[in-house]
């Protein structure tokens, strides 16, 4: 067909001699120059036509490219979160993009991903217990690593991506290993203020470390950290008032409005629970709302206790008990304090939505990671931080009336904490990673 064209469109068409008197030297003098210079116009028009072509082609074959990536997250929401967030923002810059999230089965990971609307495919754990020297588990370590890697290697094989993404948990660290030893792209996102081992290894192997803070720059190896902020996935409730917001958890309170005297309380122990926390609730929360007419809280106890304390706890026309808050961003949105625990996201969403907060640290978690980030958070947000060791009913009732008393404060935190945290992580994440695959294929 391309021929027919070329044939019927830019053959030249030999020019008609004029019927006046001219010499027969002269018109074919006229005839041949006609010829010749029609004849080099087509061959540029036919060479432009051509290059024009194979450009729309080029940008074509590139636009229609398919981007396909393998996430590796698990464990607790502050892994699988930041996950989902940059797999969302993937989509709004290529949606033809193929994500393949791998994960631990009948785990938390497989449920939220899956009702993300992600694809998921389990792996085998590889679990480190801790302590690392003195757990008799360990000693298996080595044998679940290898397997675990080997079915990795499989999945990868099988999906074939451009680009795998670490974001934490046991699942990350054999994915991420695999994607090293195919030679295939690999970045990790490290949401605590200091990394734990499997990431500082990992590091080593990975083209990228994105990282939430300046000052974990220098435990990773130089020049491959990009401060990008932790991931958080906040655009759903932007354009809701806190009138609204704190409506939805106490709707007969039609007056609850955002008048400078009404305080709200948001209490967070973790998706699981945190039993100090709880506790100390527990024997303030019905004090604090006797005595002041307009303080309002809302309470998530967490999975595991909901059933223990709803059974402790009196209900309360200002009370909002929950086993699990589904609409996080609402539950900020309505809140002028936070009680919180330190998990990374956890910190950087308070940072994001500007609360002032109250961390109370666990002391359970690895490698004191909670307590790194409560500290780092006091620096840049001037949060107030309560160890488990000094935490009871007094000082925390203590705590909460001191800080909801003082609106300056509660001002100053707030501004400090919007100004310490990076709301387009995400699309900046996003920007690096397509930047890095397009870098990659115009090697191969």
């Amino acid at each position: 067909m391309a021929s027919t064209f070329c044939y019927h469109f830019l053959t030249p068409k030999l020019p008609t001699p004029p019927t006046h008197n001219t010499s027969s030297s002269e018109t074919s003098q006229v005839s041949l120059s006609n010829i010749v210079s029609k004849g080099r116009n087509l061959t540029i028009l036919c060479c432009r036509v051509s290059l024009k072509q194979s450009t729309d082609q080029i940008v074509a074959a590139q636009d229609d490219a398919v981007l396909r990536v393998v996430f590796a997250a698990g464990g607790t929401g502050g892994h699988i979160y930041p996950a989902i967030a940059i797999a969302d923002e993937l989509k709004l810059a290529k949606p033809s993009s193929q994500i393949l999230f791998l994960g631990t089965p009948n785990s938390m990971e497989s449920a939220s991903i899956t009702s993300a609307g992600y694809d998921f495919e389990p792996i085998p754990t590889v679990r480190l217990a801790r302590p690392i020297l003195f757990s008799l588990q360990n000693l298996f370590l080595p044998y679940r690593l290898i397997k675990s890697t080997i079915h990795c290697l499989s999945k990868l094989r099988d999906f074939d991506p451009q680009i795998v993404i670490g974001t934490g948990g046991y699942v990350s660290f054999p994915t991420c290993l695999a994607a090293a030893i195919k030679g295939i792209k690999v970045v990790i996102q490290e949401q605590n203020s200091v990394p734990g081992v499997a990431n500082w290894v990992l590091s080593h192997l990975s083209d990228i470390v994105f990282v939430a803070f300046n000052s974990t720059v220098d435990c990773f190896p130089k020049g491959k950290c990009i401060v990008s902020g932790n991931p958080v996935r906040l655009s759903s409730k932007k354009g809701v008032s806190k009138g609204v917001a704190r409506l939805s958890f106490f709707p007969e309170w039609k007056e609850i409005e955002d008048d400078g005297e009404t305080k709200v309380v948001l209490i967070v122990g973790g998706s699981l629970g945190a039993k100090a926390v709880n506790i100390a609730m527990l024997n303030v929360y019905h004090q604090m709302l006797m005595e002041k007419e307009k303080v309002f809280l809302i309470w998530q106890t967490g999975v595991e206790a909901f059933n223990e304390m709803e059974s402790l706890v009196k209900n309360h026309p200002r009370l909002y008990l929950t086993p699990f808050m589904h609409s996080m961003d609402l539950a900020y949105l309505a809140a002028d304090v936070v009680i919180s625990r330190a998990g990374a996201m956890t910190c950087y969403e308070l940072l994001a939505f500007g609360k002032p907060s109250i961390m109370i640290p666990s002391p359970n978690v690895s490698e004191g990671h909670q307590f790194k980030n409560a500290s780092l958070m006091a620096d840049l947000a001037d949060a107030q931080v309560i160890t488990e060791d000094e935490l009871d009913s007094t000082t925390l009732k203590t705590a909460i009336e001191d800080l909801l008393g003082d609106e300056r404060k509660m001002a100053d935190m707030s501004e400090r904490a919007l100004k310490a945290a990076k709301p387009n992580a995400s699309a900046d994440i996003t920007h690096h990673i397509l930047s890095l695959v397009d870098v990659s294929s115009t090697k191969k």
